[in-house]
């Protein structure tokens, strides 16, 4: 076998090594928010997401310990803003799944990255993209669309507020990776969130509503949807190209909608199976018809290198 041979194969392990990892922390993410689903009605939104963001920063910290000599404020002003974009998206989102469910929260949220990504783009492929994947989220919330009732539009303007706070996360998370190292912007933003959620997260918290079940959840809820997910991240890039970290990424509201059925009872309409696929396809086919920069044998040689 000769060296490009060895090396494609190398690659091509790599590749499905991180595609797999991503798809586990796709499904890992959306078990998450399942169960979020589940104890947001006993003990509220501000204390789901406060216990999220404690247990990622429990994980984080004592690996991820920002140094206080890095930390002058031109580098740490992107980690605070990620921060306040943190605590605005996660609770947002859960307080729309708790209005909407989980399978038409996620398939709105998913708006915002979608939008961020074509965003920039000269295609007519992705302006067709764009419109197909509005006109699935305009059929899942319009008229006749729930099996349930009418929609909530209050749980449409979180749901949105909370892919535009995904999209702010995306470029943020950029920022931050530029100006902090590993994983010490991240400790930075979940500290912010924390500081911001836990005083709401006091005041609306019920000690009587607290038992062993709901402490399982909650622990469930932080591992599963950020710990898990985000330690592993860093792992997953280095073996797949963004691209392809989208398009799995892009499968996550049909892995909602069904963590939706199978945890929390949901029912979906035809109408809203179509919409969700049709969301789902457009994002899929605007990212995997995007072309990559050839890359040369050096940096291909170089990408096998754990």
């Amino acid at each position: 076998m000769s060296t490009g041979e060895t090396t494609d194969a190398a690659l091509r392990r790599r590749r499905l090594a991180g595609a797999g990892t991503q798809l586990g922390t796709e499904v890992s993410i959306n078990f998450g928010s399942s169960l979020a689903g589940l104890v947001i009605p006993v003990v509220g939104s501000f204390v789901v997401v406060a216990v999220r963001q404690l247990v990622m920063v429990a994980v984080v910290l004592p690996f991820y310990r920002p140094r206080r000599a890095s930390l002058t404020w031109r580098r740490l002003w992107p980690a605070i803003a990620l921060g306040v974009v943190l605590a605005v998206m996660n609770l947002a989102f859960y307080e729309s799944v708790h209005l909407l469910g989980l399978g038409i929260a996620a398939t709105i949220e998913f708006l915002g990255p979608l939008g961020l990504a074509l965003v920039t783009s000269r295609r007519w492929l992705d302006v067709a993209c764009a419109l197909a994947a509005g006109a699935g989220v305009v059929l899942l919330i319009g008229p006749g669309a729930s099996a349930a009732g009418e929609i909530d539009p209050w749980g449409v303007a979180l749901a949105l507020t909370a892919a535009v706070s995904w999209a702010l996360y995306i470029v943020l998370t950029r920022r931050v990776a530029h100006g902090l190292p590993g994983l010490e912007g991240l400790t930075v933003a979940s500290i912010v969130s924390l500081a911001l959620l836990l005083p709401f997260a006091v005041v609306t918290f019920d000690a009587g509503a607290i038992d062993w079940r709901v402490l399982g959840l909650l622990l469930g809820v932080g591992v599963l949807s950020s710990a898990l997910p985000y330690s592993l991240d860093t792992y997953i890039l280095r073996r797949i190209t963004p691209r392809l970290y989208a398009i799995i990424t892009s499968f996550g509201p049909v892995i909602a909608a069904g963590f939706g059925w199978l945890v929390l009872s949901e029912t979906f309409t035809a109408l809203e199976v179509v919409a969700i696929v049709v969301v789902c396809g457009a994002a899929g086919t605007a990212i995997a018809t995007q072309r990559d920069r050839p890359k040369s044998t050096l940096e291909r040689t170089a990408e096998t290198i754990p």
